[in-house]
């Protein structure tokens, strides 16, 4: 018995039509049929299935009869249902679980299997001019995965899967255009805007393994990514990785983090950080939130290692750390110097060794200098905050010279402090 197929809506979980037999089962996509539409397409010699053809109403026991072998042959299929959910390939590469058909539709490159080998893992690039509808898709630079070598700029328009989102995540796996020049550590020269959504500062450098939470807005109107290169001497190489965040995800950021990190524990770092030649980006004005997990009450923060400088760089805001020699941590509160150029603020922080800053009473808001401290010190310490959320505010200005040289910015570990910790 020769069987054909009717049409069928996607709906927003793919749906494959599997027939089964003694000898190879048959995976059909269910791309273009519909349990709701009429067997008006299904062709048949037989003369019992050509009954449920066209509109021609049955009666008495041949509508009977009809419906028995209707039942018969739709007991062959087993329906498979699953979501488009992200999937992984070997090499780490991630992307969506969708037909091989949606795949191709959506300019992708399968990766990989997914749902037991009845959908394929789709990696969807998109590059310059092109639009972005879909979530998981990657933002490469044209000729990825080879660099890019010349000046220009290369656009993409984002725009929501569906009027409940409310975030895009942006994780930077590749991110490599040219530094800030060194003077005021502008970025003069490539640039990465995001456009359309709330405030977000411009960065350049190297920022391979950083992220950003964008607001997507209540409205309809796009996000738009901007690389903008310029000169002929690097080869630049960015994937950008969009995620399209639901209001209701558990994985939203808070409002008003542009960084957003989980776990009881993880790195910070600010934009362009490297410990050997990297420089803390002008212009910068921006919030880092971690969740506050549970039964977790204060944060400890400490400098990373350093292993390729004498001293530890990885903490250099203000003052000229150019050389191997420490340069001094300074402490503020908000709104007071001397920290009033470029700073770290991380409400209420303290010295878990000892009391905030000498001979003071209040808490020290505002953190800046060559040393991670909250007294005046050159020896780095380890510093902790209570207040809940848990948030720190990154801001510098347009200047450095002559005051400011060689600052790298920070990368600072954190580790959340239950509840009964006792530092006495």
């Amino acid at each position: 018995m020769s069987i054909s197929f009717f049409k069928c809506v996607m709906s927003s979980k793919l749906k494959l039509f599997i027939l089964t037999s003694l000898a190879i089962p048959i995976v059909i996509s269910s791309s273009n049929l519909s349990l709701d539409t009429p067997y008006s397409n299904i062709t048949n010699n037989d003369r019992a299935v050509e009954n449920f053809k066209g509109n021609r109403p049955l009666r008495g026991t041949k509508r009977q009869s009809s419906l028995k072998k209707q039942n018969r042959l739709l007991s062959l299929f087993t329906i498979v249902k699953f979501d488009n959910e992200p999937c992984y390939s070997s090499s780490g590469d991630s992307g969506i679980c969708m037909t091989s058909t949606e795949c191709y539709q959506h300019r992708g490159v399968p990766i990989g299997s997914c749902a037991n080998s009845y959908g394929v893992c789709c990696l969807s690039l998109s590059t310059c001019g092109q639009t972005i509808r879909e979530n998981g898709t990657y933002f490469v630079n044209a000729g990825y995965p080879d660099g890019l070598n010349n000046t220009g700029t290369c656009q993409v328009t984002i725009h929501k899967l569906s009027p409940h989102i409310c975030q895009f995540r942006l994780d930077f796996e590749r991110f490599s255009i040219m530094g800030p020049e060194p003077v005021n550590h502008q970025c003069d020269n490539d640039q990465f805007i995001v456009s359309g959504s709330n405030p977000v500062p411009v960065i350049c450098g190297l920022n391979t393994g950083s992220h950003m939470y964008v607001d997507a807005g209540t409205g309809t109107s796009p996000i738009i990514l901007t690389m903008v290169t310029s000169g002929i001497f690097l080869k630049r190489n960015w994937k950008i990785k969009i995620s399209q965040l639901p209001c209701d995800s558990i994985t939203k950021a808070d409002t008003g983090c542009l960084q957003y990190y989980t776990g009881v524990s993880g790195t910070l770092k600010s934009f362009n950080y490297e410990s050997y030649s990297g420089l803390h980006l002008s212009n910068q004005d921006y919030t880092i939130c971690l969740r506050t997990e549970r039964n977790f009450c204060s944060v400890q923060y400490s400098a990373c290692d350093d292993q390729m400088n004498n001293r530890s760089h990885a903490f250099t805001l203000t003052g000229n750390t150019l050389g191997q020699n420490p340069v001094q941590a300074n402490v503020g509160s908000v709104g007071s110097s001397p920290c009033n150029s470029d700073y770290l603020i991380i409400p209420c922080v303290s010295s878990k060794q000892g009391p905030v800053a000498s001979g003071m009473n209040t808490c020290v808001d505002r953190l800046c200098g060559g040393t991670l401290n909250t007294d005046y010190s050159t020896m780095p310490t380890t510093v902790m905050s209570s207040v809940r959320p848990f948030r720190l505010s990154f801001h510098t200005n347009a200047v450095e010279m002559p005051n400011d040289m060689g600052n790298r910015g920070f990368c600072l570990n954190y580790i959340q402090q239950p509840c009964n910790a006792n530092y006495a």
